[in-house]
């Protein structure tokens, strides 16, 4: 796992529990039930480094689908209306992606 060190893997296991059906997934719920929120600057940098998955510094709408991913290979993809409810969530400055303080400021809310 992606996370390991990081996060606990029961806490990970109950967040994708939660959000196994199709457009359950709600990513205020996915960061506090699987421990994001409340990780440090630091921690949530390696976070982001780990979703960022092309090493652009930004969180695009197809790294988004996978996000589930990141935390356990074989988890669901997102819906596209999941994907961009999430986008939209983080989005602040309207570029159609999600930078490194975007990512932070959406993990603290």
């Amino acid at each position: 796992m992606a996370f390991a060190g990081v996060l606990k893997d029961a806490d990970v296991a109950a967040a994708l529990e939660e959000c196994k059906g199709a457009d359950s997934f709600n990513h205020s719920k996915f960061f506090k039930t699987s421990g994001l929120h409340g990780k440090t600057a630091d921690e949530l940098k390696k976070a982001f480094a780990i979703i960022d998955q092309d090493k652009s510094g930004f969180i695009e709408e197809d790294e988004l689908k996978l996000f589930l991913q990141n935390f356990v290979a074989n988890a669901r993809v997102l819906t596209d209306a999941e994907t961009k409810a999430f986008l939209q969530a983080g989005d602040t400055d309207g570029d159609g992606k999600i930078g490194a303080e975007e990512f932070a400021t959406l993990v603290g809310k």
